[in-house]
């Protein structure tokens, strides 16, 4: 019968379309990139999702961040997500943890019960400790390499750790993941070098931070607060969406 996922159907036929309803998708960050993550995902028919995130919308994200509207500034983006995702698939099941994962909270998390984990999280204690939980529970993970600072989303590519070369944020990775014995990694990373952005006062939010009030972990305290477009990180995830679905419908 003719429904929202026919077309999607076409390509994987009622078997693989009846394995991606019975998933569940745990997206950690829903940001630039998991944002498009869970968009591709509830489009293609995952039917259970976990959105982990404590952010909230605010104006600078606008620019790449597909829940961003004038109307979602300051709300929680996983709230926000979560109201996307129902207007295009009102019967997935989306449960959301207004928090930011770390290892003191990882006990929270079923990770059991996850069928794919997507690391799109920006901090590496969290990516690391986010790693090692779904190998425990021996669930694929795939982590989202450095997004920012960068313009050519063609140079993006699916490839383990440990085959990564020019981002910084692939080199930590490797060297933290060695000394702890992953031997594995499903990443996407581009090996575009990263450009160094303009040192430019009037738009930088250490001089204007207009993060919303009650904001726990504002972008002023990070190192460095780095440039992005509305292209590199959707290609990102989309990528990342991709290889989920084509990995839980038997496609790969």
């Amino acid at each position: 019968m003719l429904n929202q996922f026919s077309r999607t159907q076409l390509l994987l036929g009622p078997e693989g379309m009846a394995r991606l309803y019975n998933k569940k998708v745990a997206v950690f960050g829903i940001g630039g990139v998991g944002g498009y993550v869970c968009e591709a995902l509830v489009r293609s028919g995952i039917g259970a999702f976990d959105l982990i995130d404590d952010d909230r919308v605010c104006l600078t994200n606008l620019n790449r961040q597909i829940m961003a509207t004038r109307k979602t500034v300051g709300k929680y983006k996983a709230e926000v997500m979560r109201e996307r995702m129902l207007e295009i698939n009102p019967d997935a099941d989306i449960q959301i943890h207004k928090c930011f994962f770390l290892p003191e909270n990882a006990d929270e998390f079923p990770f059991g019960e996850y069928d794919y984990v997507v690391d799109a999280v920006d901090t590496v204690t969290a990516k690391i400790e986010l790693v090692l939980r779904a190998q425990k529970e021996n669930v694929p993970i795939i982590s989202a390499m450095g997004a920012g600072n960068k313009l050519d989303a063609g140079r993006l590519k699916i490839a383990d750790i440990y085959e990564t070369k020019v981002c910084p944020l692939a080199r930590v990775m490797r060297h933290e993941l060695k000394i702890r014995n992953v031997k594995s990694l499903k990443v996407v990373y581009s090996d575009e070098p990263p450009i160094k952005p303009y040192e430019d006062m009037s738009v930088s939010c250490r001089t204007h931070c207009i993060c919303p009030p009650g904001t726990q972990r504002k972008c002023t305290e990070r190192r460095d607060i780095p440039g992005s477009t509305a292209f590199v990180p959707a290609v990102a995830g989309l990528l990342i969406a991709g290889e989920i679905v084509r990995d839980l419908s038997g496609k790969n």
